[in-house]
C-alpha cells in the first residue's frame, strides 16, 4: 500500500436483510433476521474483518411503508449498537435519531453513553423528521415546515455540544484518600436558554472518549447542505451521476470552507448498492431476480403518496405524467424527490422501469457487475473528485457484504487506496478527525 496516498473512507449501511425491497424473499434469507441482533452482530464482525471504518443504521419514528411490502419493523439503532459494541473492537458504529422527536438531554446522554461502551466507536446520524405519520406519533397534526425543522436540528446540536462538554475530560480525579470522586468546578451547568429548548445540565454523564460522537448527517436539500456544512464530520448522500457526484462534492465542501472549517473534516459518502457476480452476465442474472420478485403494485402506491396524486393517474407501463408537484412544494426528502424524479425524465422510463430502479436503493446508485468493475467505479468517483469514500448498502444481507468485504476490498487494498489495518481505536481516528476541544476548560494564559 502507498504509505502517503489518499485513502477511501467505507461505511456499511445495514438494513435487515439488505437494502433491496425483495430481498427477504430469496430462498437464502431470513425473514425474520430484522429482529435478531445476532444478524447485527454477524453483520458488525463482518464489516469489521474489512477494516471497514463504520456500520450505520438509519431510523425513523413511524411505521413507514406498508409492512406487507417488505420487513420494516426495526429495533432501535443506539439499543443494536450498544449490543454490538461488546461484540466487536475497532468498527465504528453509527444510528440515526431525529431531532424533530427527541430531546437533547435524553439523546446526548445516550450517545454518550454508547461512546463509553464502546471505547471510541459512536456515531450520530443527524435527520430532522418529516411525514405528517411520525407527527402523529407525537400529539401533532402535522410535521413543522422544512426550514423550521433544519432551524429546531442546529439548537438540538448546539445544546448536545454543551451537555458532552459540561464534565471537563480531567473533572474525575478519584482521590481515595482525600475522599473526593469528582472535581465538581469542573462539571458545568450549561443554562441553555433558546428558541426551541431550555436545558440546565450538566449532563448526567462524563464527558464521551470522543469529546462529541462523529456528527453525520444525510440532507441533501438547500437547508441540509447548509446544515452539514456548519455541523457534519460525514455526509451520507445519493448522486446518480458523477456529474452530479462532483457537483454536490464540491459545493458542500465551498460552503464548508466558506464557514471557515478545512473542508477535510467532512467526508462525503455518495451511497452504492452493489450487487456482486462472479462475472458481469451472472450480476446482471442475480439483479434480474431481485427485480422480478418486486411487488409494483405496493410500490405504486407509495409513489403516489410522494408526487401527492391518486393512484390511478400512475400507468405502471407509462412515464411519469408531464406535471409534478416542485420541489418547493414538498415538506420531506426534498432533494430524493427531485432525485426521483430527475432519473425518470433523464431515462425516459415508465413507472414500471424507475420502480425496478428503486428496489435497490431507493434513490441511491446501483451496480450490479464484477468484483473489478465494482471497485473501479468506486475509484473512478474518488479519483474525480465525487466521493472521499462510499455508504455500501448491500441488497442482500449477509451474502452482499460477504462478496464486498471478501472479493472488492482486497482490490482496494492492492491499489492503495484502503487500509490493511486498522490504525486507530476510535471511529474520529478512521476518518481522521480531531478530538473536539471543551468550550469550558480552561484555556491556557498566554506568555508575552
Amino acid at each position: 500500500m502507498s504509505g502517503n496516498r489518499k485513502q477511501l473512507h467505507l461505511n456499511a449501511f445495514l438494513m435487515s436483510v439488505g437494502h433491496h425491497e425483495a430481498a427477504w424473499r430469496l430462498p437464502e434469507s431470513d425473514p425474520h433476521a430484522h429482529v435478531d441482533i445476532e444478524h447485527y452482530v454477524r453483520l458488525a464482525r463482518l464489516a469489521e474483518r474489512g477494516k471497514l471504518d463504520s456500520i450505520f443504521f438509519a431510523d425513523g419514528p413511524a411505521l413507514l411503508g406498508d409492512p406487507a411490502r417488505r420487513p420494516l419493523g426495526t429495533l432501535e439503532p443506539t439499543v443494536i449498537l450498544t449490543a454490538v459494541a461488546v461484540q466487536t473492537s475497532r468498527i465504528g458504529l453509527i444510528a440515526t435519531a431525529s431531532t424533530s422527536y427527541n430531546e437533547p438531554y435524553n439523546l446526548a446522554r445516550r450517545f454518550a453513553s454508547v461512546d463509553w461502551v464502546s471505547r471510541g466507536r459512536a456515531g450520530w446520524n443527524i435527520v430532522t423528521t418529516a411525514g405528517d405519520d411520525a407527527a402523529r406519533n407525537f400529539g401533532l397534526d402535522g410535521a413543522p415546515e422544512h426550514r423550521r425543522r433544519y432551524e429546531k436540528a442546529a439548537e438540538f446540536v448546539e445544546v448536545s455540544t454543551k451537555l458532552w462538554d459540561s464534565w471537563e475530560d480531567d473533572s474525575t480525579i478519584a482521590d481515595k484518600e482525600l475522599g473526593i470522586h469528582t472535581d465538581s468546578s469542573r462539571v458545568h451547568p450549561i443554562g441553555h436558554e433558546g428558541e426551541f429548548f431550555r436545558v440546565a445540565g450538566a449532563l448526567n454523564v462524563p464527558r464521551p472518549p470522543q469529546g462529541y460522537p462523529v456528527l453525520v448527517q444525510a440532507g441533501s436539500s438547500e437547508d441540509g447542505k447548509d446544515f452539514a456544512a456548519r455541523y457534519a464530520e460525514a455526509v451520507f448522500t445519493a448522486q446518480q451521476t458523477l456529474a452530479d457526484g462532483q457537483a454536490f462534492y464540491t459545493d458542500l465542501k465551498r460552503r464548508a470552507v466558506e464557514l471557515g472549517r478545512d473542508p477535510d473534516t467532512i467526508k462525503i459518502l455518495p451511497g452504492i448498492v452493489p450487487v456482486i457476480g462472479d462475472t458481469e452476465a451472472h450480476a446482471r442474472e442475480l439483479d434480474a431476480e431481485l427485480e422480478r420478485l418486486i411487488s409494483p403494485e405496493f410500490a405504486r402506491a407509495q409513489l403516489a403518496r410522494s408526487f401527492h396524486l391518486p393512484v390511478e393517474d400512475l400507468d405502471l407501463d407509462s412515464e411519469l405524467p408531464d406535471i409534478l408537484p416542485g420541489e418547493d412544494e414538498i415538506e420531506g426528502a426534498k432533494s430524493r424527490y427531485s432525485l426521483i424524479v430527475n432519473l425518470a425524465r433523464r431515462e425516459r422510463l415508465t413507472l414500471r422501469q424507475l420502480i425496478a430502479r428503486l428496489g435497490g436503493g431507493r434513490g441511491h446508485r446501483t451496480f450490479a457487475g464484477t468484483p473489478t468493475q465494482v471497485a473501479d467505479t468506486i475509484e473512478e468517483w474518488f479519483e474525480a473528485g465525487a466521493a472521499d469514500g462510499f455508504n455500501i448498502m448491500p441488497a442482500v444481507l449477509p451474502s452482499g457484504l460477504e462478496r464486498f468485504v471478501d472479493d472488492v476490498v482486497p482490490i482496494l487494498q492492492h491499489r492503495g487506496l484502503f487500509r490493511t489495518e486498522y490504525t486507530a481505536t476510535t471511529l474520529r481516528g478512521h476518518y481522521g478527525l480531531e478530538r473536539p476541544a471543551n468550550r469550558f476548560a480552561a484555556q491556557p494564559v498566554a506568555v508575552s
